[in-house]
């Protein structure tokens, strides 16, 4: 199979579908390996290393003309779209929820678009969305340790205080994968953490990890109003797979909170858990409404690309080696956990979230991968 993998456009974008190292994996399988010249000196791998590895160095029009699966990370630009062509398949990050024009797009496309953050695995979990909503959860503190300064707009606070002043109250909304890291990051930095969730399980999981170093509070819309009123720094970090995110802070609960406290919303690829939310990028990270700084970069974990990069790779190989052995069809009939990250297939959506946030019809992916046979005949 033809592996395409090129140079990703989105602002500030620095991570990369393929390292020289997953490259080598593919050739040495006896796959052919298309790198955009460039790709990769965004986590300081030189195009030397992937030719080294096997890789053909071309232009960006080379790699999706040729290649029979396209591999990147994020979501892709309007001009990447128009490339997509009938029977070639797309492997990223999708986030179609609140994407209307994307969706469109990929659907005009023909092509199978497989979407890292709904493949599943055997424990229920979101593999390949996990190491980016580990790196995204780290990182919120950092961004909101920094968007508390006085310069940045904030309140003029040192998360962890120092002593004789007391630390920031920090307020994690949601435990999953990216609260857990949040938190993590947040006490190490000596700070007054509150999780917030509506799961028993999740809750006590979190109580034994900090050992009651981190306050739990079953959220409701009472308790989180609370909460919220009395934090310096607010972590959104709610996922509902392949859905539009809930909009649990609104904008009528800003005007409770302290001037200059902070809100970051790792949620902004789904759409944002606050109101208030739009997605930023690392060039213009921050904006400010009522008085309350917002943090919304849409792709944070770029902002450590060759981390996140590798990190992503560790998660995203073995699927794409399955692909790439097996082929598209092949791949999605055995596994079904690959086959719950199919988001669209033959001109449909396939993932039901997707299609209830825009109030599309779908079709389910069983019956897709069924037809993608013909479909593939059709468009040679």
């Amino acid at each position: 199979m033809k592996i395409g993998c090129p140079k990703e456009i989105k602002n500030h974008e620095y991570r990369v579908g393929l390292t020289p190292e997953s490259v080598a994996e593919l050739v040495n399988r006896g796959h052919e390996v298309l790198i955009e010249t460039g790709a990769g000196d965004g986590i300081g791998a030189a195009d030397a290393e992937y030719e080294a590895a096997g890789a053909r160095l071309t232009d960006v029009d080379t790699v999706f003309a040729e290649a029979d699966t396209i591999v990147k990370v994020k979501e892709p630009q309007a001009v990447e779209r128009k490339r997509l062509r009938p029977g070639q398949t797309l492997y990223t990050y999708l986030h179609l929820a609140p994407d209307t024009e994307q969706t469109k797009d990929l659907i005009d496309s023909g092509a199978t678009c497989i979407a890292y953050e709904t493949v599943t695995d055997a424990k229920g979990g979101l593999p390949l969305l996990r190491p980016m909503s580990q790196v995204a959860g780290r990182m919120s503190i950092q961004a909101g340790a920094h968007s508390l300064e006085k310069a940045q707009g904030g309140r003029g606070m040192l998360l962890g205080g120092v002593p004789g002043v007391a630390p920031a109250k920090v307020v994690v909304i949601g435990g999953g994968v990216v609260g857990r890291n949040a938190a993590q990051m947040a006490v190490g930095m000596g700070a007054d953490v509150t999780v917030l969730d509506r799961s028993h399980d999740v809750l006590e999981d979190i109580d034994r990890q900090f050992a009651g170093r981190v306050h739990t509070v079953y959220s409701t819309a009472t308790s989180l109003d609370a909460a919220v009123r009395e934090a310096d720094l607010v972590i959104g970090a709610v996922l509902i797979p392949g859905a539009a995110a809930p909009k649990l802070v609104t904008r009528a609960m800003l005007s409770d909170m302290k001037p200059g406290a902070v809100i970051v919303d790792v949620a902004i690829d789904q759409g944002g858990c606050f109101e208030t939310s739009r997605p930023t990028t690392h060039q213009d990270p921050i904006y400010e409404v009522d008085g309350i700084v917002h943090y919304c970069v849409a792709n944070m974990p770029g902002g450590v690309a060759r981390t996140s990069t590798y990190a992503l790779n560790n998660a995203t190989l073995p699927h794409l080696l399955r692909i790439a052995d097996l082929g598209v069809k092949a791949a999605l009939e055995r596994d079904p956990h690959l086959r719950a990250g199919l988001n669209v297939a033959n001109g449909r959506i396939t993932c039901q979230p997707v299609a209830e946030a825009q109030g599309l019809d779908w079709v389910d992916a069983e019956t897709a991968v069924a037809e993608l046979d013909g479909h593939l005949r059709a468009a040679e």
